[in-house]
């Protein structure tokens, strides 16, 4: 037998392509790693929480009298807090999402059988149930200093489903906007503007209120009909504005979706 026909017998065949993993796999392990981050850091949980009950403690009982002497302004400023809770939690998800891209763990999940949308659906689920908690919490805070929500049952099922999905569609924007930012420090400034539309909305004053050339502006934004809606589902407040609410929520996260995914695939390079 000659040599040539011994070495290719002896070569060692090539390794088959690992298969990509099945099913929520990906998307369960990643939100796994996200939920113990956000454990081991329990200082921006709890400032996500912390934030927004002083500024309900702050605005029903520094600014309350001055705005609604009857004491009711409480009742009119909860749904606005609820929104600004939920965007204090979803700011970190920039933070962290940054984080991972200037690491370099994104390149060590490329070599991975996995799909590239799991690693921005682990910061985002784990946000969302982050979130669900701080504002139950938040909720709980306002009925002890004297908020008496009217909703019944339905109402409340109802609040659950807008908030989840405002927490949805806002933290992929910040996701993407983690994705979009050069550094974390970067992702927290930009992330910090947006925390700033509850104040132009209706959620801590009557639209009317504001001077006329800004009333438009309030009006307009998404923050005010998904507020108002919330405002109707716990109170005797119309519900005229819970189609826009619901449209607004799924714009925003459809676009956030978009973005967030060609950002990703544009810097990490998956397809």
């Amino acid at each position: 037998m000659s040599t040539a026909a011994v070495i290719p017998s002896l070569a060692p065949s090539a390794a088959p392509p690992r298969p990509r993993l099945r099913g929520l796999t990906a998307e369960s392990v990643f939100v796994g790693r996200s939920l113990r981050h956000s454990l081991r850091d329990g200082e921006s949980l709890l400032m996500a929480i912390l934030l927004p009950v002083m500024l309900m403690l702050m605005f029903t009982w520094v600014f309350g009298g001055a705005i609604d002497p009857s004491g009711a302004y409480v009742d009119y400023v909860v749904p606005g807090i609820i929104l600004t809770c939920a965007g204090f939690g979803a700011s970190s998800t920039a933070v962290y999402v940054a984080n991972d891209m200037r690491t370099g763990i994104i390149d060590r999940f490329r070599t991975m059988p996995l799909r590239a949308s799991a690693v921005l659906t682990g910061h985002v689920v784990a946000s969302l149930l982050r979130n669900l908690v701080a504002t139950t919490i938040v909720i709980g805070v306002g009925i002890l200093v004297g908020f008496r929500p009217e909703a019944s049952l339905g109402q409340w099922v109802a609040l659950a489903g807008l908030i989840a999905l405002y927490i949805l569609a806002i933290t992929y924007l910040f996701a993407a906007i983690g994705l979009a930012a050069g550094s974390p420090e970067g992702a927290n400034g930009y992330g910090f503007v947006l925390l700033f539309l509850p104040y132009l909305s209706s959620a801590f004053v009557p639209v009317a209120s504001m001077p006329d050339w800004l009333q438009p502006v309030a009006a307009h934004q998404p923050i005010t009909p998904i507020v108002d809606t919330i405002r109707g589902l716990l109170t005797t407040a119309p519900l005229d504005a819970a189609p826009w609410a619901v449209g607004w929520c799924l714009a925003i996260l459809v676009f956030a979706v978009l973005w967030g995914t060609w950002l990703f695939r544009r810097k990490a390079g998956r397809r």
